[in-house]
């Protein structure tokens, strides 16, 4: 009887701890590299304790991380060093309904849910919202969630509003979207203090650190507040073929701004972006996306997995911008027979045509949350932490993969391109002229094995064979930076079950 309760209450708790190292090589990644740049070679770790309970009417999660660089600490860590240490995850789900539980007296819906507190968001296949978990940082939100299901209809309803402070004598809710430095150089080289609600930026005027301006996966502390609506269902079919659709509306809000600036003739001064004004742009998203499967891998033809998607972007960016037709859509498709699968795709985010684009106007379209990495090519060119072309992005690809009862491997195939005119403005071509569209080719090789259900170990290996117009839509320069990047890892994952009970 006694083993009979233990067994009981351990299967309502989780204890599942993580470390995983990462060993790079780096010479182009994101970005092409100076020209006899030597290449960056370091080791990052993530350490992860996990843990879950759940029990008839309420589940309850937190994730407590570390993240750095080997070697980043002194030998001896004093408290000014580090600050790695974060919780990555904090939250509970309340059940409000739920039709099998005969002391809850609600009928309409067959189950009702909260969710609240910080949480990983994944939604689809994270191309848009995601828990980005290739960064060791990973990401997450502070939102609270209704969930709701009925006949097979799923529904999340979402909420979250972000505040830099809770101090006494803090008035109004202006929200400063960034993790801002303590201190910047001025144009004099003199070191000012930076205040609070004010973020520093490189060009006068308040022009961006990089020449491409980052999506807001490179950003933190991304959105003021945010509002969401996700709706899904999957409809089963003849000869084990089923259809998943769903769509997504998710609205963000960013302060406004004014550009401003510190210091004084003497001192040189620091300018950038100060987050006292009255507001918000206000930025909707919306689309849908249908993902399929038919047949299986031991019929003659294979199984066949397919994705089509279509999403659109209106509103202002968090520049005030207004969105005029900023779109995103693709289609892709994977063969698998036996252990081995294969399928093309093709992709385009929409960017600025320069022949056309007005004043005050934008057709960039913002991948918002998702997990860039994982679509765009292993390297990071593309929507991440270094910025994207003015231009938007066709991205047409094939990719292969191989797996077996341990080994995983695959090779991935990208062509580049830009999606909308771009005009080259270096001062030895006629005005007018504009970029060859391609931007480059990359290859992304991956090997994943299995030492034992709780470790992996994984390699890759990438190839950016880039173009001038590569170097020119990013970085505004031509014939300055090598043309071909490279970029290696090899990657420990270990992931013990705390609880499990060894057979």
């Amino acid at each position: 009887m006694l083993l009979a309760v233990q067994s009981t209450l351990f299967a309502q708790f989780s204890l599942i701890g993580q470390l995983r190292t990462r060993t790079e090589l780096r010479n182009g990644l994101g970005n092409l590299a100076p020209k006899d740049a030597p290449a960056a070679f370091f080791t990052s770790q993530r350490t992860r304790l996990t843990f879950g309970y759940k029990w008839d009417r309420v589940q309850f999660q937190t994730s407590i991380q570390d993240v750095r660089v080997w070697g980043q600490d002194a030998a001896t860590i004093n408290n000014a060093d580090g600050n790695r240490l974060m919780v990555h995850e904090a939250w509970a789900e309340i059940t409000l309904a739920n039709r099998a539980d005969t002391s809850i007296k609600f009928k309409p819906i067959q189950n009702l849910s909260l969710k609240i507190g910080r949480q990983e968001m994944i939604y689809d296949d994270s191309r848009l919202i995601g828990n980005l978990d290739w960064l060791q940082q990973g990401r997450r939100f502070d939102a609270a969630i209704l969930k709701a299901q009925h006949r097979g209809w799923a529904l999340d309803v979402g909420v979250g509003f972000n505040q830099n402070s809770d101090a006494f004598g803090v008035v109004g809710d202006y929200y400063t979207p960034g993790n801002g430095p303590a201190s910047a150089l001025s144009t004099q080289n003199i070191t000012l203090a930076i205040p609070a609600g004010f973020l520093p930026t490189t060009g006068k005027g308040g022009a961006p650190i990089l020449l491409t301006p980052l999506s807001t996966n490179g950003q933190n502390q991304q959105f003021k507040s945010f509002q969401m609506a996700y709706l899904t269902r999957t409809f089963s079919g003849p000869a084990s073929s089923q259809t998943k659709f769903s769509a997504l509306v998710f609205k963000d809000d960013f302060q406004k701004y004014r550009i401003d600036s510190l210091g004084n003739a003497s001192q040189g001064y620091v300018y950038g972006r100060r987050y006292d004004v009255a507001g918000v742009n206000s930025r909707v998203t919306y689309g849908a996306m249908l993902v399929g499967q038919l047949g299986n891998a031991a019929s003659r033809i294979g199984k066949v997995q397919w994705q089509v998607f279509a999403y659109g972007q209106s509103g202002k960016d968090r520049d005030g911008l207004t969105l005029k037709n900023a779109y995103h859509y693709g289609a892709n498709f994977m063969i698998q027979k036996g252990s081995f699968s294969f399928g093309p795709g093709y992709e385009v985010l929409s960017g600025n045509n320069a022949t056309t684009i007005l004043a005050g106007e934008t057709s960039r379209f913002d991948p918002l949350y998702g997990t860039p990495h994982k679509f765009r090519g292993s390297m990071d060119y593309f929507y991440a932490g270094t910025g994207s072309p003015a231009g938007g992005l066709q991205d047409a690809f094939l990719k292969f993969k191989y797996t077996g009862s341990r080994l995983t491997t695959g090779l991935d195939i990208h062509y580049l391109a830009l999606a909308a005119s771009t005009y080259n403005k270096m001062a030895d071509v006629p005005a007018g002229t504009l970029l060859a569209a391609k931007l480059g080719m990359e290859y992304d090789f991956l090997a994943n094995y299995a030492l034992n259900k709780f470790t992996n170990v994984e390699f890759g290996y990438s190839i950016m064979s880039g173009t001038n117009s590569l170097e020119y839509a990013k970085q505004g320069t031509m014939d300055q930076k090598n043309k071909v990047g490279t970029w290696a890892y090899l990657m420990i994952n270990i992931r013990p079950d705390f609880l499990a009970i060894k057979k």
